[in-house]
């Protein structure tokens, strides 16, 4: 049975097709799946054709892909060089190439001249004060243009950046940076998140004593004054840093594969693992995503929402090497109403509007109606990530956002910083659908036997390497925790741990992460399709569901956030359990059900199954500080008190 079919492109060419028939080989592509299986069958041909058509900036020299049969020492591009910076900063006019926006109403914006003029100030900082090439630079910051320039000019002399969100406590920091031993940390004054201002100098001593390679601290002031701080420890403000006269304008080129920056795994079921990316392999695959997949073109303006801890934001400055001008936010989405962030995108002309799943969730659920209130001519492409989007989202976007639209929900994650699905502008859009493998991405649906399915649920894979797979993980010389990361379950082939289904379209609908769906009386069901079916219902507003183990078998227990003037009555119980048997299956009907005031959720509004999950097990907990509201974990613990 087919998705309802919700746009088709009535564009006759944009980036693909011009890619496509840039293409001087003996035969002609009839099909996207005919291009996409050509670029898996060559990726000799079809990562150099890349390189040349986003124009990448350095120098191609050798084989581009250096076949092994290990897909952990495949290489790519293993001759050529290139700076990830020069690629950012190869447009040089007084249009504009950063724009802040905030919560709080501020605004400011560099033009490609003052951007490299910014970044070459602070790499002269860099280079006075010794750090040189794999040194590593982290940072503490909110999504400014700063944060920004701080990255760029790290990648420009060839250091390591990596960041966490400002929202993460201390300890989720040092459990991060420790392991890396950084020798310079940027950190600002105080940030703002849903109208309260938040101070984070009071975390830096601590950081400090228990990160001794830090050498240098540098101070952003958060609204541009200057920051006039009491404290101990030494730093150097940023003002000062960009008053300099001097400037480092060198753009060394380094291997392809240079390291580019350190992200982090989530935290919440052990220690963060510390994934390193190289700078050619995220920039050749973020420029095929954006151009190709996205058609993101020069001077387009491209907007995520995303905090820096989340490879989003990552993904989202590689735009800069397409000459498209960057939108950064920073604060609560919702803040000071919830239409706040498509008022920027009329204000700004914006092309392309990134945000998470559950944002636009949260938009439908309070029947907001963007297309009655705002003009969005120049929107083209809606994208949508971190969690599976549910057809009913899909369909609101299309009735109250716009209606021509490309709506592209994307899938992939932290550990390859790109997609391995995601959205296509020759392709139709089918609600509930991801519309496409990515280009170069050879990607399939496994049974647990290893098998190809179609039409049926199983595990997404990746059956040969690609440019963007991490370099390795910090201080794992024998990759023994990659290849027990992504290669422990099929031998040789990558396991991303979704859960999902190849459709009939080629498309494919993501259930959520395979660890977290429920396995009921032998039935397997991911968590999205029972939150499609739960969130659907007036009386409630989120729901997160898991699996407790009792003796033998398990049962599902499922939370609930209930609207205002409802309560959790055994009707409302009944109708629940009804709604879910109708839907799915008798066996998925949950055993107990209990109403809480929220779900844990990431700031880039991920929720958190697998943390609940060990909690209802009575299992210990870890990093509770990479969430924005851990104090509503007291609810479930409470619970599992009270079921025990």
């Amino acid at each position: 049975m087919h998705n309802l079919k919700l746009w088709s492109s009535s564009k006759k060419i944009n980036n693909l097709i011009k890619f496509r028939d840039s293409l001087k080989y003996n035969f002609k592509f009839k099909s996207y799946a005919e291009l996409h299986k050509w670029s898996v069958q060559y990726k000799d041909d079809f990562w150099r054709e890349v390189w040349k058509f986003t124009k990448i900036v350095g120098e191609l020299k050798g084989k581009v892909y250096l076949h092994n049969n290990d897909f952990i020492k495949c290489e790519y591009f293993k001759d050529s060089k290139i700076n990830y910076t020069e690629n950012c900063l190869s447009k040089k006019d007084d249009e504009k190439a950063l724009i802040f926006y905030s919560e709080k109403n501020l605004k400011r914006s560099y033009s490609w001249k003052q951007l490299h003029e910014k970044v070459f100030k602070l790499s002269y900082f860099f280079k006075k004060n010794n750090i040189e090439k794999f040194d590593r630079v982290a940072a503490v910051l909110p999504n400014i243009p700063e944060t920004v320039i701080s990255f760029l000019a790290t990648a420009q002399i060839g250091a390591i950046w990596t960041a966490c969100s400002t929202d993460f406590g201390e300890n989720a920091i040092i459990d991060r940076f420790k392991q890396i031993e950084p020798k310079v940390l940027i950190v600002t004054d105080y940030y703002y998140y849903n109208n309260k201002k938040i101070d984070t100098i009071n975390i830096i001593p601590k950081i400090l004593r228990n990160i001794t390679s830090i050498k240098n601290v540098i101070v952003i002031p958060y609204e541009r004054t200057r920051a006039n701080l009491d404290v101990t420890f030494e730093y150097t403000e940023w003002n000062f840093i960009q008053k300099s006269k001097n400037k480092y304008e060198i753009f060394e080129r380094f291997e392809f594969n240079h390291p580019l920056y350190i992200l982090y795994s989530s935290g919440t079921t052990g220690a963060p693992k510390c994934i390193v990316h190289g700078a050619g392999g995220s920039l050749i695959q973020h420029k095929k995503e954006h151009q190709l997949h996205c058609d993101i073109k020069e001077n387009d303006k491209v907007f995520y929402f995303t905090t820096c801890g989340w490879m989003m934001w990552n993904w989202l400055i590689s735009t800069l090497a397409s000459k498209a001008a960057v939108i950064l936010y920073d604060g609560s989405p919702f803040i000071p109403n919830f239409e706040h962030l498509f008022n920027i995108a009329e204000k700004e002309k914006i092309n392309f509007f990134g945000t998470g799943a559950k944002y636009i969730d949260t938009l439908r659920n309070k029947k907001i109606n963007i297309k009655e209130n705002f003009q969005l001519p120049n929107l083209e492409i809606i994208a949508s990530t971190g969690s599976p989007l549910v057809n009913e989202s899909f369909d609101y976007v299309y009735k109250f956002i716009k209606e021509d639209i490309h709506l592209a929900s994307i899938s992939g994650g932290t550990d390859i910083v790109s997609c391995f699905v995601l959205g296509n502008p020759s392709l139709d859009v089918y609600s509930g659908e991801i519309q496409c493998a990515g280009l170069g991405m050879e990607v399939d649906v496994f049974s647990e036997e290893g098998n190809s399915l179609i039409n049926k649920k199983g595990e997404l894979v990746c059956k040969s390497s690609f440019p963007s797979k991490p370099l390795y993980f910090w201080n794992d010389e024998k990759f023994i925790k990659y290849k027990k990361a992504y290669f422990k379950k099929f031998n040789n082939i990558w396991h991303h741990g979704d859960y999902c289904k190849k459709t009939n379209n080629n498309g494919f609908i993501i259930y959520g992460r395979s660890d977290a769906t429920l396995n009921s009386g032998g039935v397997r069901i991911g968590t999205a399709e029972l939150y499609r079916v739960i969130e659907n219902m007036n009386e409630i507003s989120e729901s997160i569901a898991v699996e407790r183990q009792i003796r033998d078998d398990t049962e599902v227990i499922l939370f609930i956030v209930l609207n205002k003037n409802f309560i959790l009555d055994n009707e409302l119980q009944e109708k629940v359990k009804l709604n879910i048997r109708k839907s799915l299956s008798p066996k998925h009907v949950p055993k107990r059900i209990f109403s809480v005031m929220e779900i844990p959720k990431t700031r880039s509004g991920k929720i958190v199954e697998l943390l609940i999950k060990k909690i209802i097990n009575g299992e210990k907990i870890l990093n509770t500080e990479t969430l924005t509201n851990p104090h509503c974990l007291k609810d479930y613990q409470d619970i599992y008190n009270s079921i025990n």
